[in-house]
């Protein structure tokens, strides 16, 4: 085994660079003389890996969406692939971006080189058949949930369930009194946290529909403080550019910069569009109103395809085996129904309460070392190499 090998990531979003970093970390732990190069964030950059391009230039999400912008992403992947080739790493780790990363990790598989693909694409929920695809790009598949490993072994994946880093970073009891007081929010009344996503795109789409809500709800929740967490400065320029429409004024409306968990930790209800967000919402023990819409085209292909195989596709209702918070999509994703579902949180304190116990018997479920776990799967493939 080389006293100091070399690793290639590839993250593609704010959430992929956090799991990078930390596996960077795990690893560096074992090989401290090790190298890191690839793709990622500030978070990675603060790792140690020298970030050949940034990992915003990855997050492009939707159908539609991708297809705008794939003639760009293919001439950064083909550079991707010449550079990691030259570099010649003793493991290659694709960190989700399923449809940039395995096409990457397939091509240099077929080199030799050893890959590996950090978390399971959704395949639960939508176009299973890409199991057999992930065995063709990655020796070694790191599941962030335990129902993903059964699904590859249908396929003869090697696919292992290493824990959630989330479930490990957050406490199994968030202190809500010490969050609304980072945020400066009254520690009495409710507080509803809305979350329209993290990209430009999902902010267009949801932004507006996010802040009718929460102004529908201020209207029948006196004393109401909604915080809306922008994830960048361009996001909180398009969330001021709404808000100053919204009858949402003075205290009542907080946009913030960052701090979204410091917001779902503080808040009586989180609003928020289905995502990763939503996990983090569960882990924060809060009950949640999930919303999403993608562009026209992307749901009339999905549709026409029949790509999508689950009745339920947020996290916690995933996670729980059950319907446990309510998912509005597409047209069912209007203010007034939106508002009409956080209301019903807002007005039931045992709904919402009796949530809790079944969020924190999941985090539990997930809490696993995940960095760790994982950086010992990729230990074994240097091992081999």
């Amino acid at each position: 085994m080389p006293a100091a090998p070399r690793f290639a990531l590839v993250a593609g979003e704010t959430s992929g660079d956090l799991l990078g970093a930390g596996l960077v970390d795990a690893l560096r732990a074992r090989f401290p003389q090790a190298s890191f190069a690839g793709v990622g964030g500030d978070a990675m950059r603060r790792a140690g890996v020298d970030t050949w391009h940034d990992a915003s230039e990855l997050a492009v999400m939707g159908l539609s969406e991708v297809l705008a912008h794939l003639p760009r992403l293919l001439r950064l992947r083909a550079g991707l692939h010449k550079r990691v080739l030259d570099w010649q790493p003793d493991v290659f780790i694709g960190i989700d971006a399923p449809d940039f990363n395995l096409g990457l990790e397939r091509r240099l598989k077929q080199h030799g080189l050893r890959t590996v693909h950090y978390v399971s694409p959704s395949i639960w929920a939508w176009r299973r058949g890409r199991a057999a695809k992930l065995g063709r790009s990655a020796d070694r598949v790191l599941c962030l949930f335990p129902m993903e490993p059964p699904i590859y072994a249908k396929y003869g994946v090697d696919a292992r369930f290493v824990g959630h880093p989330m479930a490990d970073e957050m406490p199994l009891e968030p202190d809500r009194r010490a969050a609304r007081q980072r945020l400066g929010l009254q520690k009495q009344g409710p507080v509803l946290a809305v979350l329209p996503g993290s990209r430009q795109g999902e902010i267009a789409r949801l932004g507006q529909v996010f802040l009718d809500a929460a102004a529908l709800v201020a209207g029948a929740a006196p004393g109401l403080q909604v915080v809306v967490p922008a994830a960048n400065a361009a996001c909180r320029r398009m969330l001021d550019a709404i808000a100053a429409a919204s009858p949402l004024r003075g205290d009542a409306l907080h946009i913030i910069h960052g701090q979204a968990r410091d917001a779902m930790v503080a808040a009586d209800v989180v609003l928020l569009a289905s995502g990763t967000a939503t996990l983090e919402g569960l882990l924060a023990k809060r009950p949640m109103v999930v919303g999403y819409r993608v562009s026209r085209s992307t749901a009339a292909i999905v549709r026409a395809l029949g790509l999508l195989k689950v009745d339920t596709y947020s996290l916690p209702n995933v996670l729980a085996g059950r319907p446990v918070v309510p998912e509005l999509i597409q047209e069912d994703c209007t203010a007034e129904r939106l508002s009409a579902a956080v209301l019903r949180f807002l007005q039931d304190p045992a709904a919402a309460a009796a949530l809790a116990p079944r969020f924190t018997e999941i985090h539990r479920s997930l809490r696993r070392d995940a960095s760790a776990r994982a950086a010992d799967v990729i230990e074994t493939l240097i091992d081999r190499r």
